[in-house]
């Protein structure tokens, strides 16, 4: 299937971050796609949507030649994501492996799909969104922060190959957002106005991946913490389980 202007795919589309980016990309110019599990709300941000449960390898599988279809994208927007927090030994392990599933699993395997496809046009850019946590530990959400990291290093492995198709890879580290997602995974009376509303954070990475940065930290007081994180992680480690786990 052949379509003309530019198109986009956003994975976690129907709420937060993803739902931001959809908007966004529509807003200037592009035709979106949206996977996920829930429909978008029919706000317009979507010009398409295909619904996958992303826990669910066999799921993804069966709706890879439908999200192949509906491009070739321009910009491939990777942001699904899910999380698992408190103690580590009272989470099931059913929980920590749908995490993996869908934060690390799927987007590699639609990266893959899609390049095997030929279904990113030369010239385009895909954004891997990973976490502020890359910088240091995330005490209380560990398999998130793995999942997360692995996402990071998948992408930065996948650079040189990326480019050989003349395709840009942008990895993103956003710090907490002022969605659902954030307010159901923190401790309970934390301050969800000190957090980056996803619209303000979705328009800074996606300025960064049209303009071929490899990394996104929206936000200066993320950059800062991520460098401090680069240089002290062990207090900033000590300080996330204070803040967070010892929370929870």
């Amino acid at each position: 299937m052949t379509h003309c202007g530019k198109r986009a795919l956003v994975t976690g589309g129907s709420a937060g971050l993803g739902a931001a980016a959809a908007s966004w990309l529509q807003a200037n110019g592009y035709a979106v796609v949206v996977l996920d599990r829930v429909r978008p709300d029919d706000d317009g941000a979507a010009a398409d949507y295909i619904a996958c449960d992303l826990t669910s390898r066999s799921e993804l599988d069966a709706v890879m030649a439908d999200l192949i279809a509906a491009g070739p994208y321009d910009l491939v927007f990777l942001n699904a994501g899910i999380n698992a927090s408190g103690r580590f030994e009272n989470i099931a392990a059913g929980a920590h492996l749908d995490v993996i599933r869908v934060n690390a699993e799927a987007p590699m395997v639609i990266t893959a799909r899609l390049f095997e496809a030929g279904a990113v046009r030369s010239g385009g850019s895909m954004v891997f969104v990973s976490s502020l946590s890359h910088f240091t530990g995330y005490p209380g959400a560990a398999s998130y922060a793995a999942s997360k990291d692995a996402l990071a290093i998948f992408a930065k492995s996948m650079r040189a190959y990326a480019k050989t198709r003349g395709i840009g890879l942008t990895v993103a580290f956003p710090g907490p957002l002022r969605t659902d997602h954030a307010e159901r995974h923190s401790p309970q009376g934390a301050d969800a106005s000190k957090r980056m509303h996803p619209a303000e954070a979705a328009q800074l990475i996606l300025a960064d991946a049209l303009a071929g940065r490899k990394t996104s930290i929206p936000g200066a007081a993320n950059r800062v913490f991520a460098t401090i994180g680069r240089i002290t992680p062990k207090p900033v480690t000590a300080l996330m389980r204070r803040l967070i786990y010892s929370r929870l």
